[in-house]
């Protein structure tokens, strides 16, 4: 009787186990493919987040470059290039001036065409390989720029074998496009970051076209078929190599909605990703970032295995369960070491799942420090961005309300005086000079503009005549006080001019007190104010008789915060300033010296048309209106 029982015993522990078995044989079947899809959601999110960081990359990439082509196109001796292609020292300078901008903007290359494509001047003027007289046509960023937008373009460079991104911008003379400047960047740098991570980063364009990847056997390689048509325009606009668009063969499945399982057929045995995507629609580029599925599939084999053995060691708990029964007093000792023994064996397997876990949230916390450090950088750039442009602003509002503030000063000084002679009369046409710059004070705090930006106001017909009149009477003490003789011959009749009434004033003041400034160590001190007319323009010339300007300072003169003065005595800014009204107006504001001496500063002015003119005395005293 012992026996049988010994026997039904051992025949119903095996069953029992032979029962745990089974079970976890078909929840390691039924559990594998969810554990190992949620390992790689995990790492498909990871994976998201470094996404987010590289397009970041990408985007301030091209946000950095973008506008560079046309503050490039706004310099004069680009205009002057494009007008005199074969001033060879002209030509010598652009050359160099543009090599300077490459390499202060760490650009691959800056060049300028003309409106037929062809390379007038590149920063490569010294290479072997130099764009320097070379047709661009082909290319649609220069077709853009031409068309008065901004061009973007990603190719294989024809002249240089490099790829890069190309930014242009049109280049115009008086609203008028005479030719193209291209600035290209590379992107050799960013692959480079690439391959030291732990996953690849592929960027397509629209038609599929792997143009930058971490991995260099993926370049030019085709996601999808290319149609004849694709293939036609890649050719005509010369983007890639026609020969090395060969297709990167390669299967999709959906994963989640922003996570899909790609394999590439290329890869031996078929090579499985986890991919995510994310869109620069300004660029029209897909960035794609692919994690290996084999840290996924690891991981669940992992888990699918730690539940296994827990399965199995519930069954062996169970089967030791029923032989202690049978065998409590026989087998105690056995069980206990045996208990012991699956005591450390869970305990190893929970260690190993708590540093698996503390690796996991080590790397989640180094990844949240990154993305702290990126917006503290981000928001530190964008404060100093405008703690600049508030200090440029105050130096330029400081500089335009110097003059009228002295005058005020001058005027209410003289009012004192005249109010103790009595002259009641004089004295009320001093407190309304005051007043009057106290109005011209609020109109030029209201139409103070930036060099950098066209201002909002219309242009309309102003009197010429007067504005040089105001503008004398407002430096006129001064014009007294340094002994001053002006000679400025008036015309019998008005002259009507293009622009604005207060802006248009303070240009004449600024060249008037320019011209004082620089024969403040000389006597007598002379100042000859002249208008010359033609069929469409007028020319306003201011001439002193001082030392006149340097060759060196006549390309530099209207800069801003370039001077000659002393500290304290100057900023810069007056001669900047008045250019570029000057220029709002349609106008040239330009500098010379003359042959007996001194220096003569001539704006240029449209003249008011003739439908223009029906209304013009009726005009004549609205200057306030500014």
């Amino acid at each position: 009787m012992p026996r049988r029982h010994s026997k039904l015993f051992k025949i119903t522990s095996g069953r029992v186990l032979a029962g745990f078995v089974l079970l976890s044989a078909i929840v390691a079947v039924l559990s594998e493919p969810v554990i190992e899809t949620y390992f790689q959601k995990q790492a498909g999110l990871q994976g998201q987040a470094t996404l987010k960081l590289t397009v970041e990359g990408l985007k301030g990439a091209l946000q950095r470059y973008e506008p560079l082509p046309s503050l490039i196109a706004e310099r004069p001796s680009l205009v002057a290039l494009l007008k005199s292609p074969t001033d060879p020292e002209l030509l010598k300078r652009v050359n160099e001036d543009l090599r300077l901008s490459a390499y202060r903007l760490k650009a691959s290359d800056v060049y300028v065409m003309d409106v037929s494509g062809m390379t007038l001047a590149a920063s490569s003027y010294q290479k072997e390989l130099s764009f320097v007289g070379r047709s661009f046509a082909y290319r649609p960023y220069f077709t853009q720029a031409l068309e008065g937008g901004t061009g973007r373009f990603f190719a294989l460079g024809t002249t240089s074998g490099e790829r890069g991104y190309f930014f242009a911008a049109p280049i115009e003379d008086n609203e008028r496009v005479i030719g193209v400047v291209a600035v290209k960047f590379t992107v050799d740098g960013f692959e480079q970051a690439w391959r030291n991570a732990d996953h690849q980063i592929i960027v397509s364009d629209l038609r599929g076209v792997v143009f930058m990847a971490s991995r260099p056997d993926w370049h030019f390689r085709t996601l999808r078929p290319l149609t004849r048509t694709e293939i036609a325009e890649i050719q005509a606009n010369r983007q890639y190599p026609a020969d090395g668009l060969l297709p990167l063969v390669n299967t999709v499945e959906p994963l989640t909605e922003d996570l899909n399982l790609i394999t590439i057929e290329d890869e031996p045995s078929g090579y499985r990703y986890i991919s995510s995507s994310e869109y620069i629609s300004d660029a029209g580029w897909n960035v794609r970032i692919l994690v290996s599925a084999t840290r996924a599939r690891t991981q669940a084999f992992a888990a699918v295995l730690i539940l296994v053995l827990g399965i199995m060691l519930i069954g062996l708990a169970v089967a030791f369960y029923i032989q202690r029964r049978a065998q409590l007093l026989e087998r105690l000792l056995t069980q206990q070491a045996a208990q012991e023994q699956l005591e450390v064996r869970v305990e190893e397997r929970t260690a190993d799942l708590n540093r698996t876990n503390a690796q996991l949230l080590d790397e989640v916390a180094e990844r949240k420090a990154a993305e702290t450090r990126l917006r503290k950088t981000q928001t530190e750039l964008v404060q100093a961005g405008k703690l600049a442009a508030l200090g440029q602003m105050s130096a330029a509002l400081s500089h335009e309300f110097n003059q009228p503030l002295a005058a005020v000063k001058s005027y209410a000084e003289n009012a004192l005086k005249l109010l103790e002679r009595q002259r009641t009369s004089e004295t009320l046409e001093n407190i309304s000079r005051i007043s009057e710059m106290t109005d011209r004070m609020a109109s030029i705090s209201k139409h103070l503009r930036n060099f950098a930006r066209r201002p909002m106001e219309k242009v309309r017909p102003v009197a010429l005549v007067q504005i040089v009149n105001d503008a004398i009477g407002i430096l006129q003490p001064r014009l007294r006080g340094s002994g001053a003789k002006l000679n400025f011959s008036k015309p019998d009749e008005e002259i009507w001019v293009m622009g604005g009434h207060i802006r248009l004033q303070q240009v004449v003041v600024n060249l008037l007190t320019n011209a004082l400034d620089a024969m403040k160590e000389q006597q007598p001190v002379q100042i000859d104010i002249a208008l010359q007319t033609d069929a469409d323009t007028c020319v306003l010339s201011v001439r002193d008789y001082g030392a006149g300007v340097s060759e060196d300072e006549m390309s530099q003169v209207f800069d801003p915060f370039f001077t000659t003065k002393q500290p304290g005595e100057g900023m810069g800014l007056g001669l900047s300033i008045s250019y570029n009204i000057v220029k709002d107006f349609g106008g040239a504001l330009r500098v010379s010296n003359h042959d007996e001496g001194g220096a003569i500063f001539a704006i240029e002015l449209v003249l008011a048309g003739e439908t223009a003119n029906e209304n013009l005395e009726a005009r004549a005293q609205e200057t306030a209106a500014e």
